[in-house]
């Protein structure tokens, strides 16, 4: 009676095992995107239920990993929004194709007064918050971000091996510092957007010389790079008069 209540656990294990496997992770897939017979390049896929992003080639080819209920969002320039749902044929099949179709847009003579308002969301192109990734982001989802709780995807035999690859080669670990350094380029390039030198001497009395080392300081500051994407100028400009102050003592004491 023991022997046999022993194997009836280990065949309770395995079982929810690999139910946990099936429901948990998700299985690679190759697809291409069309319109007729031309291939879409450079269109974006997000996974609604994972997060994960991807584009695709000039071929229209891309790659995910997905599982049977995820929903897939497709968009590009020029082609309508479409979502996808995963079915268990694409799963087991580890293909997909997707048909788009071209944006018809017919418009009346316009007086177009902001221009500034129209983008690829208001005529329709692009779905309304939906996130946009930038090339290094894309890049950081395509190779993915290994977690140890991926190997228990072996007992299903669906782990995804590229994630774990580019772990140990560091490629995921480059991309992560290259995604940060992208994000810092693009705080500076705005603070040159809304500050010029005079403000950063005649008003927050930093020296000439220390301004680029002061605009580092700044962007560290994980409050001020709130505000500043979410231009609040005004907040901005008021913790930056008090970050100026440090930064202008730790110049004089270095100076003494």
């Amino acid at each position: 009676m023991k022997t046999n209540s022993t194997f009836l656990l280990f065949l309770t294990f395995l079982s929810s095992q690999f139910i946990i496997g099936q429901t948990l992770y998700r299985k690679k897939v190759n697809g291409t995107i069309s319109v007729g017979l031309v291939p879409v390049s450079a269109a974006n896929i997000v996974n609604q239920n994972s997060k994960q992003a991807a584009v695709s080639d000039a071929n229209g080819v891309f790659s995910m990993e997905v599982r049977e209920g995820d929903v897939l969002l497709f968009s590009a320039v020029n082609v309508m929004a479409i979502e996808v749902t995963v079915t268990k044929n694409v799963v087991d099949q580890g293909s997909v194709k997707v048909a788009m179709e071209y944006v018809n847009i017919q418009l009346d003579e316009v007086v177009i007064q902001e221009a500034s308002k129209i983008s690829a969301e208001s005529i329709g192109v692009i779905p309304y918050g939906q996130k946009r990734y930038t090339q290094a982001e894309r890049h950081l989802q395509t190779a993915g971000d290994f977690k140890p709780i991926m190997l228990l995807g072996l007992l299903a035999g669906s782990m995804p091996l590229d994630p774990l690859i580019n772990k140990i080669n560091g490629r995921t670990k480059r991309l992560k510092k290259l995604v940060v350094l992208e994000s810092k380029i693009a705080v500076l390039e705005k603070m040159d957007e809304y500050f010029s030198n005079d403000f950063y001497t005649h008003t927050l009395k930093i020296p000439h010389d220390y301004i680029q080392g002061f605009k580092f300081y700044v962007i560290e500051n994980n409050t001020f790079v709130t505000y500043l994407k979410n231009n609040n100028l005004a907040m901005a400009k008021f913790l930056l008069i008090e970050l100026a102050a440090s930064y202008n003592m730790v110049i004089s004491c270095e100076n003494d």
